[in-house]
């Protein structure tokens, strides 16, 4: 596993070459930490300050939203759920682009039209084009000349499935995050579903793979449901990292502590995937608290005790920053988000240079 030790001054030569992030997820959760790290990417309008490193971003995201928009153009058109992927190209376009303002322009009224975004409908209708729908990402995201690339965790069209505590089977994402019922486990149907090359592809090449934040359930452990996904970060060098939640979600996570959330990934991914966490050290303003307190939702426990016990680096920090200021939400910043990542890609870097180094130096004196 990849430790933590600071870069030193050699090691920084490599940096040079842009930091390859792979960031697996869903929902608002990976937009937000996408909307952050998109300012250090390459050909970015802001460029980063002198002396920090470049990224390449790439971003894979699940594809088992069965509700909304999304959903409805799902049932109607036999097409992947387009709403993840469209909040991801969005968070990665420049925001003030006009047309990242008509991909994320929803319609307030209209039959069939109302509630339905542009962009999940620009989304059907390349598909409709191309006949593909992983090429009618790619060529939907350099309309929006985005700072990355995205990829649905699969170009199956699969149904996410829960199994209860009580043994019950609730099928579909959109039942799932209703029910108040805890979830034991989750699995795809069908089950052998098969990634694109160009993901596994990236994973092989990351410096840095994070999961979340997002739902556990419904947005993260899905897309390691994808059995070669989940085998390509495992075989992987680079640090596996995973972003903790800040507070519970009904549905899914409600009582969960820090490492429950680790368990629940390395559980459905069948090893112990995570190599290091990231938990939340900044105070959630008392307003906000009370807020989520009158639905029974609290912040996640940082049970730091069970997670030295299951071996994983701990990282805390300030993860709401700016984010705090807003009294509607708990939110991530998204530029806190980003410095973690890059703090955390530059060790990987070194680590996996040094690592180069010591298996070239023994094949020389072999």
């Amino acid at each position: 596993m990849p430790n933590l030790t600071r870069v030193t001054t050699v090691e920084r030569s490599a940096l040079k070459s842009p930091l390859r992030i792979v960031s697996i997820g869903g929902g608002t959760g990976l937009s937000t930490l996408l909307s952050g790290l998109k300012t250090h990417a390459r050909g970015a309008q802001d460029q980063p300050r002198p002396g920090r490193p470049v990224l390449e971003i790439t971003a894979i995201v699940t594809v088992t939203d069965d509700g909304g928009s999304s959903g409805r153009l799902r049932r109607d058109f036999d097409i992947l759920p387009p709403g993840d992927i469209r909040n991801c190209m969005t968070a990665l376009s420049e925001d003030e682009a006009l047309l990242s303002k008509l991909f994320r322009y929803r319609f307030a009224g209209g039959r069939g039209l109302k509630g339905h975004s542009f962009g999940n409908l620009f989304l059907t209708a390349m598909n409709q084009i191309t006949g593909d729908f992983a090429h009618a990402v790619k060529l939907s995201s350099e309309i929006l000349a985005i700072r990355g690339r995205i990829f649905p965790a699969t170009s199956s069209n699969v149904t996410l499935e829960a199994i209860l505590e009580d043994g019950s089977m609730v099928r579909g994402e959109s039942k799932i995050s209703k029910s108040r019922i805890p979830i034991k486990s989750i699995r795809l149907s069908p089950g052998d579903c098969d990634p694109l090359p160009e993901t596994l592809e990236a994973i092989a090449q990351a410096d840095l793979i994070t999961l979340g934040p997002g739902s556990l359930y419904t947005s993260v452990i899905p897309n390691l449901l994808v059995r070669q996904i989940t085998d390509a970060i495992s075989q992987s060098a680079a640090m596996k990292v995973y972003f903790v939640n800040l507070m519970w979600q009904p549905g899914e996570t409600i009582n969960f502590t820090a490492s429950q959330h680790v368990k629940a990934v390395n559980e459905h991914a069948g090893t112990n995937l995570v190599d290091c966490v990231v938990l939340n050290s900044g105070a959630i303003p008392a307003a906000l608290r009370r807020k989520y307190a009158r639905v029974s939702v609290k912040p996640v426990e940082n049970d730091f005790d069970e997670l030295a016990e299951m071996r994983v680096k701990v990282v805390t920090a300030d993860l709401m920053g700016d984010a705090a200021a807003s009294p509607q939400k708990v939110r991530h910043s998204p530029a806190g988000l980003a410095e973690i990542v890059i703090d955390l890609a530059s060790r990987s870097r070194a680590y996996l240079v040094r690592r180069e180094a010591l298996a070239a130096h023994r094949r020389r004196f072999k």
